[in-house]
């Protein structure tokens, strides 16, 4: 036998074992979805898939910040005894009691009092709150976005920081690495903040000749400000105009829409500790407790006063908390349920939970974009439009070339979730979130309102018109479908 032959034997049994083992290994602690897809990657294009399986296929997360995580959720578990079960005065139902016991089981994080102090779907309404707050800092600002851009939007920010710094108030920021690295002025970006006198870190950083690598499909996607411990902000936007940067996007109209909140009292506690995690994990440093984490004025239930609770997810969550809460709010549903998401991708529990609400005669409604700005995970999340037409969910459509961005749902007119999740496969297991869960107040019916406005410019996706679609448009669609799911 020649050394070609040999050599050709041995790839051929090398590749056929490694198939072998792959069937039996992908599949272990892994969504039937995901395993399919990665199976067939790996078993028809194997010089493709093997490479990435190993790269970014593992469905465990170790390492340090998985020990981090691990041990920040068990402080907060040891000290539950020190909260009360519930904030006086709420009243929740038995259902949204086991909900809101689920969440602290899972993230350590009890359910407090809050106020709504005033919701944002403006950019630039958002950003001026933001630096008004920080003009009236005191003693520190803790600043958290997965994409930073100082940009003629943000600067207003950026100003009021570097006012706050000069002042002697601590100024803190973390961004997410590759979140933020291909919008304008990236390079400047560092020393700008530096100058204004801005601590600031990357989250997740990648950077092999430093000795830092981290799995680049791991990204922290929170986006939160706490004003020395008194008042938060959270939601969706990123610290970056809604034209993201883009000359573009600016001239054909193209803009990010986003929800985004302002609360106080204890909540900010809550968003205070998520902070803490992620700085000390990126820094090392452990903010003082008495200093950072300060009690705050309980706040009676009704109108702005709501109990609330913050629900972090992420890699270091193996049980994936906020798929849990969406899925078990939704199948607790009775009346109607309304939901935004810029990128809908849900998995097999969470697609039965809204489908089956909406056989049960529970009223649900999808505002999505009628354009997604990323091409695979857009017409992955149409492959889903004929599954829920089917079971009667309303789609509307909002209208380009604005990207729908918010991210929140209303469930029975009476539970509020908003933040930074997105209802997809990443936001569930590989981006680190945070969703706040409210009730008792005008949250709610504030949300509602935007969801008016938004009925008000969006068409209704008919069964017609969905199956009217060309053979090509579904097996795009489809295609995509396994390419989301890969993870």
């Amino acid at each position: 036998m020649t050394l070609a032959a040999v050599l050709t034997t041995t790839v051929v049994v090398l590749e056929y074992a490694l198939k072998i083992f792959a069937i039996g290994t992908v599949p272990e602690n892994r969504r039937p979805a995901a395993s399919s897809a990665w199976l067939l990657l790996i078993l028809f294009v194997p010089v493709v898939g093997f490479p990435l399986y190993w790269l970014i296929g593992s469905p465990y997360v170790s390492g340090r910040r998985h020990v981090v995580q691990q041990r920040a959720n068990q402080v907060l578990a040891d000290r539950k005894d020190l909260w009360p079960v519930m904030p006086e005065g709420a009243d929740p139902d038995r259902t949204l009691a086991s909900v809101l016991a689920m969440n602290q089981r899972l993230t350590g994080l009890p359910c407090v009092s809050g106020a709504h102090e005033q919701t944002y779907p403006d950019t630039g309404d958002y950003f001026a709150a933001i630096a008004e707050a920080i003009d009236d800092a005191r003693e520190y600002v803790h600043v958290e976005f997965y994409i930073v851009c100082w940009d003629e939007a943000t600067d207003v920010v950026f100003e009021a920081m570097r006012r706050a710094a000069s002042r002697g108030v601590e100024v803190r920021l973390l961004l997410d690495h590759l979140g933020s690295r291909k919008y304008p002025g990236r390079k400047q970006l560092g020393p700008r903040m530096t100058e204004a006198g801005i601590d600031w870190h990357l989250m997740m950083p990648i950077d092999p000749l430093k000795g830092r690598w981290r799995r680049p499909d791991l990204r922290n996607h929170r986006k939160l400000v706490v004003v020395d411990g008194e008042r938060a902000f959270l939601g969706s936007h990123n610290l970056i105009a809604p034209s993201y940067g883009s000359t573009k996007n600016a001239e054909m109209g193209r803009a990010w829409s986003d929800v985004s909140l302002q609360v106080s009292g204890d909540i900010v506690t809550s968003v205070s500790v998520v902070f803490a995690t992620d700085w000390y994990t990126e820094t090392g440093e452990l903010l003082d407790v008495e200093r950072y984490f300060a009690d705050q004025p309980d706040q009676p239930a009704g109108g702005r006063g709501h109990a609330m609770q913050l629900v972090p997810s992420g890699p270091g969550y193996a049980t994936e908390p906020n798929l849990r809460l969406f899925t078990a709010l939704i199948h607790g549903a009775t009346d109607r349920v309304a939901i935004t998401s810029p990128y809908f991708v849900p998995d097999e529990a969470l697609l039965a939970a809204i489908t089956s609400a909406s056989y049960r005669g529970v009223q649900v409604e999808l505002f999505v974009g009628e354009k997604a700005d990323q091409f695979l995970v857009g017409h992955a999340q149409r492959s889903y439009y004929a599954a829920l037409l089917d079971a009667g969910v309303t789609i509307h459509l909002y209208p380009a070339p604005t990207v729908l961005h918010g991210k929140y749902f209303t469930v029975d007119g009476r539970v509020a979730m908003i933040g930074s999740s997105n209802m997809d496969f990443r936001s569930f297991a590989l981006t680190s979130e945070i969703m706040l869960l409210a009730f008792g107040g005008d949250l709610v019916e504030r949300l509602e309102r935007n969801d008016a406005d938004y009925r008000a410019v969006s068409r209704v996706l008919t069964v017609e018109e969905w199956s009217a679609r060309s053979w090509r448009e579904k097996y795009v669609d489809n295609v995509c479908r396994l390419t989301a799911a890969l993870m």
